[in-house]
């Protein structure tokens, strides 16, 4: 129990929020601004899609979730090019970030047609048949689970099939809407 005398009192948080339209919808940068207060880690989601070609996105929207069965999930734009590589039953890697790849997760979030095509990213294929990035803290090979809408996005759950780390090294975080180190 803590002293009475000990208890701080929470101050309220500081609104810089517009107030809701009319319609009661929130503004959708603001409401950016309050999921970025979220620290998160930064992942490459990787697959193919049914021509063989290697795809890939930047995902920080990455959360474990069950150690019995093994399942991941992450949310991915409805819009996005690659999304028919993510069908139920398709393979997908996971590849989480280390805090010196900025530059590849600057790269598979630009709207660049090939993102395999860069000379300076080593990749190669897992198991499952989808890239793995080298250099990578760790890396999870998954088959798509289930799918489920969620608004504008899919969220996809993965079953893990594979799963290493490197013991060695540091996560790259995304905060506040940049790159941040744990140091």
């Amino acid at each position: 129990m803590i002293p009475r005398h000990s208890q701080k009192r929470m101050q309220p948080l500081q609104s810089r929020s517009r107030e809701p339209g009319s319609d009661g919808t929130l503004d959708q940068r603001h409401l950016r601004d309050v999921f970025g207060c979220f620290a998160t880690g930064v992942t490459i989601i990787t697959a193919r899609l049914d021509d063989g070609s290697p795809v890939g996105l930047t995902a920080n929207s990455f959360s474990s979730v069950s150690l019995d069965p093994p399942l991941i999930l992450f949310n991915l734009d409805r819009g996005a090019n690659c999304a028919e590589a993510f069908a139920l039953g398709k393979p997908f890697t996971v590849n989480v970030l280390r805090n010196d790849q900025e530059a590849q997760s600057n790269h598979f979030a630009s709207k660049v047609e090939d993102k395999f095509a860069h000379p300076d990213f080593e990749w190669r294929d897992g198991a499952n048949g989808c890239p793995g990035l080298a250099g990578s803290l760790a890396q999870l090979e998954c088959v798509c689970d289930s799918l489920h809408d969620g608004g504008d996005h899919w969220i996809i759950i993965g079953r893990v099939q594979h799963a290493e780390r490197d013991a060695d090294g540091a996560p790259l975080l995304f905060f506040r809407g940049r790159y941040e180190s744990l140091a």
